[in-house]
């Protein structure tokens, strides 16, 4: 094959298909009026494509999908068109994670012999893996759906509960990471952040919590124990210390109630635990006096000398560390 004949079977292969309506044809095919097909792809992340040709069977299918739900009694507009956005959001975010991977291994294939030029390699993948990542991506989802419902029908029976609850929420940041990523080059800061958006993430899983988000160089995440979650930071200080191809970190944690919308978590807990981060000194956990009191006698604490925390006014930060003779679990 010629590169526009592999071209075109790459994207067939992604697809599922050729591309061979436009939007208003798409539309009317499954079922949508232009407005609201227009509407849902907008909602899904995906740019206007005006009259142009850019449509095949899979996207009239997803429409026609989305045309029976607002038809049905199940699910109304509003909360069709919200899981829509939030399905976009998450699958932007994977899409571009999952190429970048793979753009590594196709550099490796190309070099190695194995393809002769990137599409090449690229239709291989697609041939041959796309299916299995398929069915693991699927696999993953549901699992995360279910705990995720379990959480939900935990938090009690109040209607306000289910979005609204008491967490521990943490913020560990990079030390010196602005200065230190202008002497990287490309490659090696995205290692770096790689590696400790990696071994942060499987500390804070291994002790229960959830990470909500990374940011490059922070990650934040959630507890629903206050120990459990001032244990998470400590193991993450001690390990990533160990590190040597890691800058040392500092660790916020406050606790209250938050918002959890969109995968995503609000609230003053949120906003106060990236505040003590940003105070606290390299390979240092800082609380908040809500978390240094449902800790209880297990760590050792010491009440620093107020500052101004922007947002919050005066505050008393207090350093938590292991007490000694003390095994963390």
């Amino acid at each position: 094959m010629n590169r526009s004949e592999l071209r075109e079977r790459l994207v067939q292969l992604i697809l599922g298909g050729e591309l061979n309506l436009t939007s208003a044809e798409a539309a009317d095919k499954g079922g949508l009026s232009v407005e609201d097909g227009q509407r849902l792809w907008r909602a899904l992340g995906f740019a206007d494509t005006g009259d142009g040709v850019a449509y095949g069977d899979a996207d009239v299918d997803a429409l026609a999908t989305v045309a029976a739900a607002l038809d049905g009694d199940v699910l109304d507009e509003q909360t069709i068109f919200q899981m829509t956005r939030a399905l976009g959001t998450t699958m932007s975010r994977l899409a571009d994670w999952q190429v970048t991977t793979l753009v590594e291994q196709i550099e490796r294939d190309v070099q190695a012999g194995r393809a002769e030029t990137r599409l090449d390699a690229a239709v291989v993948l697609a041939e041959e893996a796309a299916p299995n990542l398929e069915h693991l991506m699927i696999y993953a989802w549901r699992r995360h759906l279910a705990a995720a419902t379990a959480r939900m029908e935990a938090l009690g029976a109040a209607d306000e509960e289910l979005l609204s609850t008491v967490m521990t929420v943490g913020f560990a940041d990079l030390s010196r990471f602005t200065s230190l990523s202008n002497d990287l080059d490309d490659n090696s800061l995205g290692a770096l952040v790689e590696n400790f958006e990696i071994r942060a993430s499987d500390i804070v899983t291994a002790h229960g919590g959830r990470v909500i988000k990374t940011l490059g160089d922070a990650v934040l995440f959630v507890s629903d124990d206050p120990a459990e979650g001032t244990r998470t930071a400590l193991d993450m200080v001690k390990q990533i210390a160990k590190r040597s191809e890691l800058p040392n970190i500092c660790v916020g944690l406050a606790t209250g109630s938050v918002v959890s919308r969109l995968g995503d978590v609000y609230g003053p807990p949120v906003n106060l635990a990236a505040r003590l981060s940003h105070v606290a000194r390299s390979n240092r956990v800082l609380v908040d006096s809500a978390t240094a009191a449902a800790i209880g006698d297990e760590f050792d604490t010491r009440t620093l000398p107020p500052r101004p925390l922007r947002g919050f006014g005066n505050i008393s930060p207090i350093t938590v560390s292991e007490r000694r003779g003390f095994r963390s679990r």
